[in-house]
């Protein structure tokens, strides 16, 4: 079994094409068809179904997804750590972060990095927090910015909390609640709202607020981006409910504060076993940058008893 093998079969997986994984390594198809072929020759098993249309991963090619990740991520960490013994930061840094995200000025942090090790090449993607928690776990990413419920960071990882932000729902210019007292998951039940779509970390985390009010809500509109959100309600199509910075930087609507919608967690996540010298000073620059919110939890190892577990596995489900 060959590194380069590991890395087609990943590449293979997550691009769900031969054609396209062949163009991100840098090989022609033929010579990476051979490989995965000699691959699964060696496993005695089929790791990719396929078929004129589509590449599946099969049972046997999920389970041997996993390790080959950590077997490459620890390759990639080993250089780095060699490559640390000199003057410079090398080697590669992958980023996963929600949207929008107001704890952190991201853009000047990824400046500032680039400054300090331009040696090290660093990607950056924005996804639901659901698939970024996981894929943190999968060393898909080094680390991810994300929203989560008040606790532990979640199981597995390590954290660092960043903000603690208070959510307000937002109105159209002139709505009957623009400057009323504080409103809550009770009276905006009766509205109907604007949200993100399902599986992004805002979208679970108001759903669990009108949950635990006992409030059953209608949302009609669902949003992919913060800007589309904001029109929908500036044009009286519902209500949303948004964090207060990201309500102020929106002027086509009048904001509104909550009462009863408890605020959520915004951390960076990461494996603290498997951080890699271009993770470590990553981290560096975060901890100068930010100060902590502290939630009872330390920055580093993950907390004995994590509050927060994926779901399915015990415990409550991550925003």
């Amino acid at each position: 079994m060959e590194l380069r093998q590991l890395t087609y079969a990943v590449a293979v997986a997550e691009t769900g094409s031969f054609t396209r994984a062949a163009h991100r390594c840098f090989v022609v198809q033929s010579a990476l068809s051979h490989q995965i072929a000699r691959l699964e020759s060696e496993l005695g098993t089929l790791l990719f179904e396929r078929t004129s249309r589509r590449v599946r991963v099969t049972e046997a090619g999920e389970a041997f997804l996993g390790p080959a990740r950590e077997a490459l991520a620890a390759v990639e960490r080993a250089r780095g750590e060699v490559a640390a013994c000199g003057s410079e930061v090398r080697g590669r840094l992958s980023i996963g972060t929600i949207t929008p995200l107001t704890a952190v000025d991201l853009p000047d942090l990824l400046a500032t990095y680039r400054d300090r090790h331009p040696a090290v090449h660093v990607s950056l993607c924005a996804r639901p927090v659901r698939d970024l928690l996981q894929q943190v776990r999968d060393h898909v990413f080094d680390l991810a910015f994300v929203d989560t419920r008040p606790g532990g960071p979640p199981a597995g990882l390590a954290g660092r909390v960043l903000a603690y932000e208070e959510l307000v729902a937002i109105v159209p210019h002139g709505h009957r609640l623009a400057g009323a007292a504080p409103v809550t998951p009770g009276l905006l039940a009766g509205e109907d709202m604007v949200d993100m779509p399902p599986g992004s970390g805002i979208r679970r985390h108001n759903d669990a607020a009108f949950a635990a009010a006992g409030a059953t809500r209608t949302v009609a509109y669902e949003a992919d981006t913060m800007a589309l959100l904001e029109q929908l309600v500036g044009r009286g199509l519902g209500i949303g409910l948004v964090p207060a910075a990201t309500a102020a930087g929106m002027p086509g609507v009048s904001a509104v504060a909550t009462e009863g919608v408890p605020p959520r967690t915004v951390r960076a996540v990461w494996i603290a076993s498997a951080a890699s010298p271009a993770a470590r000073a990553f981290l560096q620059l975060l901890r100068e940058r930010t100060p902590e919110a502290s939630d009872g939890f330390s920055d580093g190892a993950p907390a004995e008893a994590p509050s927060e577990a994926p779901a399915g596995e015990g415990g409550t489900p991550e925003n």
